[in-house]
């Protein structure tokens, strides 16, 4: 069974980037476009690995990534921030919030894939 993705990021730009990143995998994607939303998807498909924008609405990154990992259902799902905060802390912060990963915006896709694969292999 492929392995599920789950994108979490409100710019439709971005959400195109990854897209097409993913379907030269194989993994599943599934696409929320803001915190709430992506708590929601994460607790309805239990995917493997989470992609996670930190400026989101509804609900910003790190509060989404804080309640996924206080799920004891959730809290092993790897979370990988994706975010344009770049500024140094902004990786402890991520971090600190329960992200697993990090990467900067804009990333290569192939940095972007070779943290996917080593989350997931």
């Amino acid at each position: 069974m492929s392995k599920r993705i789950l994108m979490v990021e409100d710019t439709e730009d971005n959400r195109q980037i990854i897209r097409d990143l993913i379907a030269t995998t194989e993994y599943e994607l599934i696409e929320a476009a803001d915190g709430a939303a992506g708590i929601a998807a994460a607790l309805a498909h239990r995917p493997d690995l989470i992609l996670m924008d930190i400026q989101l609405p509804v609900i910003d990154g790190y509060e989404a990534a804080r309640r996924i990992k206080a799920d004891p259902a959730l809290r092993h799902i790897p979370i990988i921030a994706v975010t344009s905060y770049a500024l140094s802390g902004d990786e402890a912060k991520a971090l600190a919030a329960g992200c697993d990963g990090y990467i900067a915006k804009p990333f290569s896709p192939r940095q972007l894939l070779s943290e996917i694969r080593g989350f997931l292999s």
